[in-house]
């Protein structure tokens, strides 16, 4: 990788704070509109000059793993990219976005800095190659179906491949009644095998399936999570935010609102500071 490139440059910047002043990945699952995103971009921008920390804006053109048939998607790639690279030119943020097949691939890196790696396909070698490729920056979600030392070979994968650089995002471990679980003991073990660790702290309080064709959500626990992750340790926060969460086109339940999201923001990095700070 040449130390002078972009994702080199973005890289270093956005894992500079370490655990101590952890970067955010934030923003709508899924675009809903140009007025949308401008909204939660324009907040973003507020909330970043007062807390002075790293920040991603994240949003899907898509969202392939629906429950039900009947759910919303998003605007698809065409419009999803021209709207995430007006985001881009308007506010300034780096950008994120996943992808869902390999032939995306391409297209979506002429314009995101980072390519996310969705759970459910983690193990997906050819979208793994595909987006290890692509000279972006890479993150991939942790399947909530593998266990901490699955995440080796994971990790070898996305090196054999020549990722420009990448992380990996811990979202909670399926557990039998249907919760997702996150098990903090598992984190050293994943940091062993060199990989940088994210805390997605509102996926890992969906409840699959739990409203019938959709997820449902404990969003109350969201500050839990975070604050406990602060304690422990991570590199970023991966957070879905919206305006009004209740009508939000997808994973509503497990949003946390957008007009609470800088003071969880300021206690989360209060805690990683206090706890890892120099």
């Amino acid at each position: 990788m040449a130390h002078d490139s972009a994702p080199a440059k973005l890289l270093a910047r956005l894992n500079s704070g370490g655990k101590a002043r952890p970067f955010w990945i934030c923003g709508p699952c899924v675009i809903e509109s140009r007025e949308l995103v401008a909204k939660v971009a324009t907040a973003f921008v507020g909330i970043q000059q007062r807390l002075g920390f790293e920040l991603v804006f994240k949003a899907s053109f898509d969202k392939a793993n629906r429950a039900s048939v009947d759910s919303q998607r998003g605007v698809g790639i065409h419009e999803g990219l021209e709207t995430l690279a007006w985001v881009k030119k308007e506010f300034g943020f780096p950008i994120l976005t996943d992808v869902h097949e390999s032939t995306q691939v391409s297209a979506v890196a002429e314009v995101v800095d980072i390519l996310q790696v969705p759970a459910f396909l983690c193990r997906q070698t050819d979208l793994i190659k595909a987006v290890c490729k692509s000279g972006k920056l890479v993150n991939v979600k942790k399947g909530q179906f593998l266990a901490p030392h699955q995440v080796a070979p994971l990790v070898k994968k996305i090196e054999k491949y020549g990722a420009e650089g990448f992380w990996i995002t811990e979202r909670g471990v399926t557990f039998g009644y249907g919760r997702l679980v996150v098990d903090f003991s598992a984190f050293p073990e994943i940091e062993r095998t060199g990989a940088n660790l994210i805390m997605d702290i509102t996926h890992a309080v969906q409840l699959p399936g739990g409203e019938g064709g959709s997820s449902g959500g404990i969003r109350e626990a969201i500050p839990y999570l975070a604050r406990a992750a602060a304690a422990v340790g991570v590199s970023g926060f991966f957070a879905e935010t919206h305006p009004e969460p209740a009508k939000a086109f997808s994973d509503g339940p497990n949003a946390w609102p957008l007009d609470q999201l800088e003071a969880l923001i300021q206690k989360t990095q209060a805690i990683a500071e206090a706890t890892h700070g120099k």
